[in-house]
C-alpha cells in the first residue's frame, strides 16, 4: 500500500525553484516504489540567520502539519536541518514526523563512531552543538564547522561545474579539520549542500563517508509507517511529546 509523506522546506517557491526542483527529483527516486512526496514551501522563507526567523518558520511549519494529518497524510518531514519546533510539532500531530537534522545524525552514528558537521552559516554552530545535546549524541560531535558560502553560490553549482567544484574544495577545506579531531563520518548540515554532494556517488574524503541525509529522512519517515501500520508502534506521549488538547490545537491553527 502506498504512502503519502509531506517534506516541508524552509525555501520559497520563487526564491528557490532550481533546488527545490531537483530536491523533488531527488526525493522521489530515493523514495519506495507507491510512495508520494510533496514538498511545502514557506512564505516568506527562512532568509535570516537567527533564532527569531527560526521560531517565525517553525509556527508556520506546525500549521502545516496540521493541514497535513487532516488531509490523509502519513508522515511529515521538517526538512530544515535545524528543525526548529521538531517536539512541538510532534506534540500536535498524531502521524510520525520526522527531523532532518535529528534522523541524519542519528544515522551517521550508525556508520562510524565519531561524526563532524558542515554547517552553511557559522551561526548555525551553536544550533548544531545543542541539537547533539540534546539527541543525546554530543559526546560523538568531533565538531561543528561552517562554510562560508552565500546560498546563492552553492545553488548555482547545480548547474555549473566549476561552481560544484568550488564548492567541493570549501566544504573540504572546512571537513580537514574535524578529521583531524577524530571524525569517521560527515555531514552537509543543511538542504542544500546534501543535495548538491549527494550527486556524488559514494562521496567520501580520507575514508570518512559524507551523508546525504536526505533519503536518510525519508527513509526514517517511510519506516516509522510502516511500523505504525505493521503493529501500531507510534512516539511516547508521556513526556513533552504528549498530545496537545484538540481545542489547542485549534487555537494555535486558527491565530
Amino acid at each position: 500500500m502506498g504512502m503519502r509523506i509531506f517534506w516541508q522546506s524552509f525555501t520559497d517557491e520563487t526564491m528557490a525553484s532550481t533546488y527545490l526542483g531537483k530536491l523533488r527529483a531527488h526525493l522521489m527516486e530515493a523514495a519506495l516504489p507507491g510512495t508520494t512526496v510533496d514538498v511545502g514551501t514557506l512564505s516568506p522563507p527562512d532568509t535570516h540567520v537567527h533564532p527569531l526567523s527560526e521560531m517565525r518558520c517553525a509556527r508556520l511549519m506546525i500549521k502545516n502539519a496540521v493541514k497535513a494529518e487532516r488531509e490523509g497524510y502519513d508522515a511529515f518531514v521538517v526538512g530544515h536541518f535545524q528543525e526548529p519546533g521538531l517536539r512541538e510539532v510532534r506534540g500536535a500531530v498524531g502521524i510520525p514526523v520526522m527531523g532532518l537534522g535529528e534522523a541524519t545524525l542519528l544515522h551517521a552514528l550508525t556508520l562510524g563512531a565519531k561524526v563532524g558537521v558542515v554547517t552553511i552559516h557559522p551561526r548555525y554552530i551553536p544550533w548544531i552543538e545543542r541539537q547533539a545535546s540534546i539527541y543525546g549524541v554530543a559526546d560523538r560531535l568531533c565538531g561543528v564547522r561552517a562554510m562560508t558560502f552565500q546560498p546563492e553560490d552553492l545553488t548555482a553549482a547545480f548547474d555549473e561545474p566549476k561552481a560544484l567544484r568550488k564548492a567541493q574544495a570549501g566544504f573540504e577545506a572546512e571537513v580537514a579539520p574535524l578529521l583531524d579531531a577524530g571524525a569517521e563520518v560527515v555531514i552537509a548540515g543543511g538542504g542544500i549542500p546534501m543535495l548538491l554532494f549527494g550527486g556524488i556517488r559514494a562521496y567520501e574524503i580520507d575514508g570518512a563517508p559524507v551523508i546525504d541525509g536526505l533519503p536518510v529522512t525519508l527513509m526514517h519517515a517511510e519506516t516509522a509507517v510502516r511500523l505504525r501500520q505493521l503493529n501500531g508502534l507510534t512516539i511516547s506521549r508521556r513526556g513533552e511529546m504528549a498530545r496537545a488538547p484538540d481545542d489547542l490545537i485549534d487555537l494555535f491553527v486558527a491565530d
